[in-house]
């Protein structure tokens, strides 16, 4: 066979991966495909189902042919019900100009990072951390600078945020709550992050997937903060507040010049969200406080159950304050965390993440999803008693 030495790919994808996550979501099915029963607690999806007024609001907009091109930034009654949204909750105040309808919130986010980093810049990302964020910055051609999360919070944010800088530094990635651990930043630490950006003159994108999700402490979003609206691109999603991962809804806020980039993003790749969605988001908005705070309170009860257990049987946990994520010290069953969670998978039949997915600084731990039924969670409690016993 003759090779054809001018095909290959871009350069920009050499160092850009597959998640192992979709990997291990593989082994799982393949072992229930065998008749295994396997606790799921690789995942990160709500337990519950897309409300029914949500989804028929989409039906609604079926019918009465809601299906033509829309404006690529959103629909304005999508975009006001947001200001709305954003005013209420976030204590942001911002135009319907500054706001913008995304293909969940992973495509804000890639937005968000091709909008402001080029070859050869720095970004420095918390970790452990959402494993797609490493590829988001390498696929711009920059490259990911690893700040220890728990350092930062034990020496200082700003001081330590100030240890891994460099003159090539850009950018600062802000999650919270976080994927995977479940802290949240207080709001001392979140005025110590804009004081560090303001004084770098850094753009700081927003992570704030997880922010009805708070159990101890408070969300404070940080483009909130004196001086941090016109250095932060925020990015949201309807995934995990309404269960609507695979509806592919989302919005990012940013002010100029980051929106007019963020639009031309959308534009050349999506254009834009699919119209029919864009009334299940507005619906979705108009969801009672009451009935987000129910939720919360169900995962909450998931929490308590499973780290309780966890600590029981020696993998030390502490309660995440946030988002439906556990995760433990798992070198009581190896160092490695892919040993661990490849011992755990084969022998108790319980699918969880090894926390070097998330950065090295993961690594000893295993991510545990709880955004599961409690009888999947007290099977699984189970199949850890039996495992350690």
């Amino acid at each position: 066979m003759t090779k054809v030495s001018g095909i290959r790919l871009a350069k920009r994808l050499d160092e850009v991966g597959f998640s192992d996550i979709v990997q291990i979501r593989n082994k799982v099915m393949a072992l229930r495909a065998e008749g295994l029963e396997v606790h799921a607690l690789h995942g990160g999806e709500p337990y519950f189902e897309t409300p029914e007024d949500i989804k028929y609001a989409a039906i609604q907009a079926l019918v009465e042919n809601q299906t033509h091109y829309a404006a690529s930034s959103g629909v304005l009654p999508l975009r006001k019900a947001l200001v709305e949204k954003l005013a209420r909750k976030n204590n942001l105040q911002v135009t319907t100009d500054e706001v913008i309808a995304t293909v969940g919130g992973s495509q804000g986010l890639y937005a968000a990072f091709q909008s402001v980093l080029d070859p050869g810049d720095d970004a420095l990302v918390f970790s452990p951390y959402w494993t797609p964020i490493g590829d988001l910055v390498t696929g711009a051609q920059a490259r990911p600078l690893l700040v220890p999360t728990a350092t930062a919070r034990r020496n200082g944010i700003r001081k330590t945020l100030e240890q891994f800088s460099t003159p090539k530094t850009r950018v600062v990635y802000y999650n919270t709550p976080q994927n995977p651990s479940g802290l949240v930043f207080t709001r001392a630490e979140a005025e110590e992050v804009a004081a560090f950006a303001i004084e770098r003159d850094l753009v700081v994108i927003a992570d704030e997937a997880y922010e009805d999700l708070v159990y101890d402490g408070e969300h404070v979003s940080l483009a909130s903060l004196p001086g941090m609206s016109e250095r932060t691109i925020t990015s949201y999603t309807f995934s995990k507040s309404y269960a609507m991962t695979g509806w592919r809804a989302g919005y990012a806020v940013a002010k100029e010049p980051f929106m007019t980039a963020l639009r031309k993003i959308v534009l050349y790749s999506t254009n834009g969200v699919s119209t029919p969605v864009q009334y299940a988001m507005i619906q979705a908005l108009k969801t009672p406080e009451s009935q987000i705070a129910a939720y919360r309170e169900e995962y909450r009860k998931r929490r308590d159950l499973l780290v309780a257990a966890l600590n029981e049987v020696g993998l030390e946990c502490e309660p995440p304050a946030g988002a439906f994520y556990a995760f433990p010290n798992a070198e009581k069953i190896n160092k490695n965390s892919r040993t661990a969670s490849q011992i755990l998978l084969e022998k108790a039949h319980i699918a969880t993440i090894p926390g070097s997915v998330f950065g090295a600084q993961g690594e000893g731990h295993l991510r545990f999803g709880y955004a599961i039924t409690i009888p999947e969670i007290e099977a699984c409690v189970e199949a850890l008693r039996k495992f350690f016993a």
